[in-house]
């Protein structure tokens, strides 16, 4: 299984990953810094236009429910305790880079992704063949059992467990509350992300303010640290060994929070609804910035200026215990939760939506299939050793990102050369009629 690991998700992954975002930012001429800000406003305007399923601001939401999940907690303490604080400045230049491969996955998802084929598997049966898009969806949905679920559900039960709650309740109750949610696909779900995403994120924000403002002292420190140990050959590992591991792990993880080159988020992005190609690639970049840039570096930022010790869930209620009591830990239990719980729904309407294209003839019947097995997937996750879990997700994301980028590549002159296109509505089924959610 290691070798099979290694093959899927090994170094030349993350650099055909770091590569595209390098290629489509060279092509949009850094956009992300002059001119996304100024379209951000324009793409979450107006929540119910001519064409489309949901709001530009559900579909956001429910992209960042995907990738708001274990990887901003869990993971950067992860990253920290393997690579070394010089690590999240690796996952500055990953999201800086990943924000333009997002955006270039927004815009051929609205072009060529259709009922039958939504989100990223359009464009991937464009480039590549049919072929290539059902072994993409394939590893959609693998990434959605495993990833999507398992692994996060992990982070559930850690986090419950904080305050008393077996990982079988933690389990069965994670399950319930996932059927409820996800059996009416994704024009139901984001009912739930819309209003779930802000309550989360602004709960742990102020968690993170108020550590970092009882440690505002050591923030200068923490933060000349990071940028040091990124291109100190004295890294973690020492030598030019201990800057290679900050820069995979950095890297990795930065692509496991953002899930820039996985093309996941597209199933959401691009239903959004009367949003032009470039619109929706703006609500993808926007989706990066917000997970990576800011929530992973407050994270970031608190872990180093609180150290504790331990790893992963633990390290982190740790930290924010030492500073803020029993509150900080409960603040950032709930936190953990909700985050992992959010990315469980929308990864089981992703992993619907794929298992839709490969099986078209299951229709309803094949969405009860899949919300039983993410059901299941939901309670195994809390009960079965994190890491162990973990050790799968990785795989499941390169049978997704191979096909994916080789797709972004090959379409690359789709992305910014349809000048006339842009000014124009999308013929897509995702503007043909804004149904009401």
């Amino acid at each position: 299984m290691s070798l099979v690991c290694a093959a899927l998700w090994g170094p030349h992954v993350l650099l055909l990953i770091l590569a595209a975002g390098v290629w489509f930012t060279l092509r949009g001429r850094c956009m992300q810094l002059w001119k996304l800000p100024r379209m951000a406003a324009g793409a979450l305007r107006g929540r119910r236009a001519d064409g489309g399923e949901i709001s530009p601001f559900q579909a956001l939401s429910a992209s960042l429910a995907g990738s708001l999940g274990t990887g901003n907690i869990i993971g950067v303490a992860a990253a920290l305790t393997a690579g070394g604080p010089g690590a999240v400045v690796w996952m500055w230049i990953s999201a800086f880079f990943g924000m333009m491969t997002v955006y270039a996955e927004g815009v051929l998802a609205a072009k060529f992704a259709t009922g039958e084929a939504p989100g990223a598997i359009g464009y991937v049966r464009r480039a590549l063949g049919k072929h290539a898009a059902k072994l993409y969806a394939a590893g959609c949905v693998l990434s959605a059992l495993g990833m999507g679920t398992m692994a996060q559900t992990g982070a559930v039960s850690a986090a419950l467990g904080a305050v008393g709650v077996p990982p079988w309740a933690a389990g069965l109750l994670t399950a319930v509350l996932l059927v409820l949610c996800v059996r009416g696909g994704l024009q139901k779900a984001v009912r739930v992300t819309e209003k779930l995403v802000p309550f989360m994120a602004g709960l742990f924000l102020l968690a993170c303010g108020a550590v970092l403002a009882l440690r505002a002292a050591y923030i200068p420190a923490a933060m000349q640290t990071m940028v040091r140990e990124a291109f100190s050959l004295r890294a973690v590992g020492g030598g030019a060994v201990g800057m290679a591991t900050a820069m995979r792990v950095g890297v990795s993880r930065g692509v496991f929070t953002n899930e820039a080159g996985l093309g996941s988020g597209t199933f959401a992005l691009a239903a959004a609804c009367g949003k032009t190609p470039a619109q929706i690639g703006t609500l993808g970049a926007l989706q990066v910035f917000i997970d990576t840039i800011v929530m992973c570096t407050v994270t970031a930022l608190c872990l180093l200026v609180s150290p504790a010790a331990g790893d992963g869930a633990a390290q982190t209620l740790a930290s924010f215990s030492a500073v803020l009591g029993g509150a900080g830990r409960a603040a950032v239990s709930v936190s953990m939760a909700l985050f992992a719980f959010a990315t469980v729904v929308a990864w089981s309407c992703y992993g619907m939506d794929a298992l839709r294209f490969l099986a078209p003839a299951a229709g309803a019947a094949g969405r009860r299939i899949y919300v039983f097995f993410a059901a299941v997937s939901c309670f195994l996750g809390c009960i079965l050793p994190f890491t162990g879990v973990l050790s799968f997700c990785d795989a499941f994301n390169g049978v997704m990102a191979i096909p994916n980028i080789l797709s972004l590549f090959l379409l690359s002159g789709r992305v910014f050369g349809d000048a006339a296109e842009e000014k124009r509505k999308s013929s897509s089924y995702f503007h043909t009629k804004c149904e009401k959610v």
